[in-house]
């Protein structure tokens, strides 16, 4: 059989950038063997040319302008290694596939905020759009989902998707210190950005489950009704009363179907210590999904950096060196479904609730008063008195309440003037 030859462009040399340039070259001949395609690295791009970079590239191989990648017609396929869902990312990977060529990109805010319209302009431009890397790292969960359980209908996909924030509450859990102090050590280890506010913050998770919702409903990308939460106001104290109720804090993505209706949210939550999900530490990540013929299908793996990144690059460079135009959302365009969202407001779930409050006589009535007229009864209550003894902590785990009534309850209580820090309020997931 005639081998075949593809010329490919990266645009991005950072970390990830780099490390592919690097495994490219080296497993040159292993590829390949495996798809019958020699690959070529005909040209790259980069922001900052000067850069000290552990890689040799020939001079021939610098583009001018990223652009050119797009535009050239030696270029067969396109690797965007930028980042961010507008500016540069965006007319990259628009550019070229208009002009018809393969794309592999690494970008879920791009995805997530574009996947729909780049989904539909690759299908009719008879092109691959493929993004593996932008979720999970290492992890093949979007394969998984678009071939292993292609047949499997699919009620509920979870996990931690973001290695950044998992790291932190893992370092919290297994030390005494707070999160500014294990923030600081994770940069120092390169495992959260200098402004990991994408991270903590709960957004990158958020475009992350975004993408699995629509490939593992066969809908379009749905950005309505999100629930985003971070983890910023999570302290030591928080992680260490969590270990006693025998439950472990993580930060996780969730969407599932409930009476046809879409609900997705991103938010601290309390686990037990035997789920698991708590046993997701570092900055692994694990995806679970719930769904018929397969039951529960777990995977787990390196989330984040230039390693398990390059890895899904390259899975995702190989599917199309096997040739085959596959669509990007597994379906055609016209099968995916708009699926109705809804928030999390008549959703119930049990809590925990943290009340620091003055030591006085009327306090715990005043508060069982605030929680009974919400609708929320206790299933346990703890009070931990501070050691000036002139103000104490109040632990509550509720039984299942509506999350309106919940959140409303949290409200009226930080106006009470016997609270002295902002009640702490996270919900109990039952996986």
């Amino acid at each position: 059989m005639k081998q075949k030859k593809i010329n490919i462009a990266i645009v991005g040399l950072g970390n990830v950038g780099s490390n592919l340039y690097k495994h490219l070259i080296k497993n040159k001949k292993n590829i390949q063997k495996k798809t019958n395609v020699d690959i070529v690295i005909k040209y790259v791009s980069a922001k900052n040319r000067s850069k000290k970079r552990k890689i040799f590239i020939p001079k021939n191989k610098w583009l001018n302008n990223y652009l050119d990648a797009s535009k050239n017609p030696k270029i067969d396929l396109v690797i965007e290694l930028i980042g961010g869902s507008d500016g540069p990312a965006k007319k990259l990977v628009f550019n070229s596939i208009k002009n018809k060529k393969h794309v592999v990109t690494a970008n879920k805010a791009l995805i997530s905020k574009y996947g729909d319209e780049l989904s539909k302009l690759a299908e009719k431009n008879r092109v691959n759009l493929e993004f593996e890397a932008a979720v999970a790292g290492g992890i093949p969960i979007i394969r998984s989902i678009k071939e292993g359980l292609i047949t499997n209908k699919i009620n509920k996909i979870y996990g931690v998707l973001n290695g950044t924030s998992n790291y932190i509450l893992s370092k919290m859990s297994n030390s005494d210190n707070n999160f500014e102090e294990v923030l600081n050590d994770a940069k120092k280890l390169g495992y959260a950005e200098s402004n990991p506010s994408n991270d903590i913050s709960g957004e990158d998770s958020k475009s992350k489950i975004q993408i699995l919702s629509a490939l593992s409903f066969n809908s379009f990308i749905n950005r309505e009704h999100i629930n985003v939460e971070g983890i910023k106001n999570i302290d030591k104290h928080d992680i260490k009363n969590a270990k006693t109720l025998g439950y472990t804090i993580k930060h996780l993505a969730i969407a599932e179907l409930k009476k046809n209706k879409l609900i997705q949210r991103v938010h601290p939550c309390f686990v037990s210590r035997g789920s698991y999900i708590s046993k997701i530490n570092g900055v692994l990540n694990a995806v679970i999904i719930e769904g018929k013929p397969i039951g529960k299908f777990t995977i787990q793996g390196e989330g984040a950096g230039p390693g398990p990144t390059t890895s899904a690059l390259v899975s995702d460079i190989c599917s199309i060196l096997r040739g085959k135009i596959k669509l990007p959302f597994s379906i055609p365009n016209k099968n995916r479904k708009k699926i109705k969202s809804t928030g999390i407001d008549q959703e119930t779930y049990s809590s925990y609730i943290r009340l620091d409050v003055t030591d006085k006589t009327g306090v715990l009535s005043q508060i069982t008063k605030t929680l009974s007229k919400n609708k929320i009864s206790v299933k346990r209550l703890i009070q931990n008195p501070f050691k000036s003894k002139k103000f104490s902590s109040i632990i509550i785990i509720s039984h299942k309440a509506k999350n309106s009534n919940l959140i409303k309850t949290i409200n009226e209580l930080s106006k009470k003037n016997f609270i002295i820090n902002k009640p702490k309020f996270f919900r109990i997931e039952e996986i």
